[in-house]
């Protein structure tokens, strides 16, 4: 069933604006046909003279003729990015962070998608055992590229195991089919130790150079584990496990590269903080497409603070395709109404907060940056528990404690982990005690606002 999309907002002097279409209407059809989902609205949109049918906020029928070039964006922004049903997921991955939340936070926070649209839309990974001929035909038609693929094991058994779904051992066909069709795709394995690691991993990469050579990236990211995942099975990496995922890849980068010409396979930032090594520089990676997963995030941040150049870019998983999609879940915008980047401090002191893996490397850029005064403050995750450390999952809870141990100072905190400005723990930033400001998770953007602090205490 298809919902008709609700017009959000019309843009100030677009078309649709001087059509008289107005925010709360909602959209039925653009030239007699009903479009499911962003992507076909964009592309139906995109054409010249449109006549769409609307139903208004009474719920009354109009018909609206619209001139419009070829090309000539409409003007409207719809509150969804899939109007039909999004195709949830029907596996029961073991690893899954949907099965590691508590109980009683915000009802997005449980939705479980696999649909290849949101992997096109957002960089979500799909696991494609959902996937169908149709599908294919379609991505394959509209060239529906870069998508994101979640692999965790090539062995068939292993990887129906791992999804606890039958499809597992047959649904990566469908990645033949696309990769064939010339498909844009990354791929991840989520690492469980003792499970898909060691020689599971390296069958994994051997089958990825036989079949799947022409896959863009391939991420190995380490599990996360809360204390509430009720997996008596997994755990989390030691230290020299972690040392093992990391120089089997890196002695896989070289095979790669002496025969397809690029290292397509990198290990997570994390799994190195877990060995007790540093993240490689953007010397180590031949894209940072990955980047939002925590492969080579660390590298490109550490590049911008310390204002080198650099030939490679972050290309960001979500509205790389389509200007019209709308923000949808943890990919809204991260500030609410509190802005950052006021120069007044109104403390002595300049704190940045920031989880347990990236304090120490924090530490070490703010001390060859001569910001000695800066003080770096790691936050434990008591929310979550378990190995959770990154700055993306602190929550208002710890935060909150953090800082009230912490004293009166002018805090910075990573806008990865608020969504609209609030915590997943859904407080917002406005509540946290202090001076708290939300700073984007950019080398070059943190280095500013510290450096401006500094100057104006």
């Amino acid at each position: 069933m298809v919902e008709h999309p609700v017009v959000t907002a019309v843009v100030e002097g677009s078309v649709a604006s001087a059509a008289g279409i107005d925010a709360g209407w909602r959209l039925v059809d653009v030239n007699g046909v009903v479009p499911t989902d962003v992507i076909e609205y964009q592309q139906l949109t995109d054409g010249a003279d449109l006549e769409l049918r609307l139903l208004d906020r009474d719920g009354a029928e109009r018909t609206v003729k619209v001139d419009k070039a070829q090309g000539e964006p409409l003007g409207i922004l719809v509150a969804s990015a899939v109007f039909d049903r999004v195709r949830t997921c029907d596996n029961h991955c073991p690893f899954c962070f949907i099965y590691q939340l508590p109980k009683g936070m915000r009802r997005s926070l449980y939705l479980k998608d696999d649909d290849y649209r949101l992997s096109f839309l957002y960089g979500n990974f799909t696991t494609l055992t959902r996937f169908t001929e149709l599908d294919v035909e379609r991505v394959v038609t509209e060239r529906l590229s870069p998508l994101y693929v979640s692999i965790h094991a090539t062995d068939p058994e292993l990887r129906a195991r791992l999804l606890r779904n039958p499809r597992g051992a047959t649904s990566l066909r469908w990645l033949e089919v696309l990769l064939d069709a010339g498909i844009e795709v990354h791929g991840q394995v989520v690492l469980c130790p003792g499970i898909n690691d060691g020689a599971a991993l390296e069958r994994t990469l051997l089958d990825v150079l036989d079949r799947y050579d022409t896959l863009s990236t391939l991420g190995v990211v380490p599990l996360g584990l809360s204390d509430f995942s009720k997996e008596p099975d997994l755990r989390a990496h030691t230290a020299a496990e972690a040392n093992a995922a990391i120089e089997l890849v890196e002695r896989y980068q070289e095979v790669f590269r002496s025969t397809l010409g690029r290292r397509l396979v990198y290990a997570a930032d994390e799994l190195y903080v877990v060995a007790g090594r540093v993240p490689p520089g953007v010397d180590a990676y031949d894209t940072l497409d990955q980047a939002e997963n925590g492969i080579g995030l660390w590298a490109e941040f550490a590049r911008a603070f310390r204002r080198r150049r650099g030939a490679l870019s972050v290309r960001p998983g979500f509205f790389q395709s389509v200007e019209g999609a709308p923000a949808l879940g943890y990919r809204a915008p991260n500030l609410g109404p509190r802005a950052h980047g006021a120069h007044d401090a109104t403390a002595d002191r300049v704190v940045v907060l920031t989880g347990s893996y990236a304090a120490p490397l924090l530490r070490v850029l703010c001390d060859e940056a001569g910001l000695q005064d800066v003080e770096v403050l790691a936050v434990e995750n008591r929310f979550f528990g378990g190995n959770i450390a990154v700055a993306g999952l602190l929550c208002a809870a710890d935060v909150a404690r953090a800082i009230e141990g912490a004293g009166a100072a002018t805090y910075l905190l990573p806008e990865a982990c608020l969504t609209n400005g609030r915590f997943l723990d859904d407080p917002a930033l406005d509540e946290m005690p202090g001076d708290v400001r939300a700073v984007a998770v950019d080398g070059a953007a943190l280095r500013r606002e510290l450096e401006a602090l500094l100057a104006h205490r």
